[in-house]
């Protein structure tokens, strides 16, 4: 490899990972009557979905070690409890406060730590985040981190290279001509739930792409779809009500949650406040989509959409009924639906091909499941029927080969 790949190399390791790092600093006192503190710190944590990362494989809160996939290898978890020795027991507030707005411990961290958004929260958040966390068990977990292979586990000089060239400090500033529910929805989006993490596509190294925030992203063999104000592919039909619903319970009049979103739903959104939540899907209302053009829809007369609506009617109209329209809050409906006309069509084959179960939360327990088709149908087969629900009752969106089915099939994985 030569010196400019090599260094091409070293600044993409930096996209991903999970830095951990061990202070000298001892951690301030801290006031464990102040209950209110406490719990808003809680809040935060669950509205920043920490545990995702954050506990251990077993479940145990914050302890680390939990495996994060990444396109350059498999990151884990720091361990986040007050253990002195292999958690952050010895930091003190100022370095914690540091290392979620600058993404320095007493090391620069990797930016999969998402303090690219974080650095948008105010310090009283941080510091309640960190009388929470303070106020856990302490576990005895010694975690490493950063897992990743050579070259990408080498952490310096590229995180100060990647953050010069991605990242801008700074806490949130409210919009004046906003209202106060969408500038909460603002600060939560962009700050602790880091939503563009998932929802923004990213440039070759890894930052977000400029201008085209909560766009759409590739996301562990899935697709985090546009959450803008789009057209067709995006939640231009969906209603502030709607948003908050999904993200409350899993489910809406139009579909379920499943993949990843399911996990964040289940760990984080479904525990938000009715106000934080209304005031989330008032900011994402208020975001512009890309400009879309529609695809011209396949003709029905296309060899493809005959085979694909003959498969349709026999292997699935009856869940998702002979128009599309689905059961709304038991079997999505797919005319119209943002999810079945993405342009990159793989989370839709993830759910045809391995089936998935979607999310259960405390307001809707049972999640209802869609059986896989991966070993009934051919490629060709399940290539034919997803082409026709993407071009059938006004939907358009790109043809699907058997060929992207075969990557689908291949890489194995669950839906759920």
């Amino acid at each position: 490899m030569n010196s400019r790949l090599l260094r091409r190399a070293v600044l993409a390791a930096v996209t991903f990972g999970l830095g951990t790092a061990f202070a000298v600093a001892q951690t301030r006192p801290i006031n464990h009557q102040n209950f209110e503190l406490i719990a808003r710190g809680r809040y935060l944590t669950v509205l920043g979905d920490c545990a995702a990362c954050h506990n251990s494989p077993d479940g145990t809160p914050f302890a680390g070690g939990n495996p994060v996939p990444t396109p350059f290898g498999t990151m884990r978890g720091a361990n986040i409890t007050p253990d002195k020795d292999t958690g952050i027991g010895n930091w003190s507030n100022e370095q914690f406060y540091h290392a979620l707005h600058d993404g320095v411990g007493d090391v620069r961290l990797y930016p999969a730590m998402p303090y690219t958004y974080y650095t948008k929260m105010t310090r009283q958040d941080v510091m309640a985040i960190r009388a929470y966390l303070n106020t856990v068990k302490p576990v005895r977990h010694d975690v490493t981190s950063d897992t990743l292979p050579f070259p990408f586990d080498i952490r310096a000089p590229a995180t100060t290279v990647w953050d010069w060239l991605f990242f801008s400090p700074g806490t949130f500033k409210p919009d004046p001509h906003k209202s106060a529910a969408w500038n909460r929805g603002a600060y939560i989006v962009q700050g602790p739930g880091h939503c563009g993490a998932c929802h923004s596509p990213k440039t070759m190294l890894g930052g977000d792409q400029s201008g085209k925030q909560l766009r759409g992203a590739d996301l562990q063999g899935w697709v985090a779809p546009d959450i803008t104000n789009a057209k067709r592919i995006g939640l231009d039909a969906w209603t502030v009500q709607d948003i908050a619903e999904y993200l409350k319970t899993g489910a809406n009049r139009f579909t379920d949650a499943s993949g990843p979103m399911a996990d964040e739903i289940r760990h984080s959104s479904s525990h938000w406040t009715e106000a934080d939540l209304k005031a989330v899907a008032t900011y994402l209302k208020d975001q512009p989509g890309g400009d879309h053009q529609a695809p011209k829809p396949l003709a029905a007369s296309d060899p493809r959409m005959q085979a694909g609506k003959a498969i349709y009617e026999d292997q699935c109209s009856a869940c998702h009924t002979m128009d599309g329209g689905g059961i709304q809050r038991m079997f999505p409906q797919l005319k119209g639906s943002p999810f079945v006309q993405q342009p990159d069509p793989t989370s839709l084959l993830q759910v045809v091909v391995n089936g998935t179960r979607a999310v259960a939360t405390d307001e809707r327990p049972t999640g209802p499941a869609m059986p896989g088709f991966g070993w009934k149908l051919s490629n060709a087969q399940i290539a034919a029927v997803v082409t026709y629900v993407r071009n059938a009752w006004s939907n358009a969106a790109p043809p699907v080969s058997p060929g992207d089915v075969g990557k689908i099939r291949h890489a194995g994985g669950s839906g759920s």
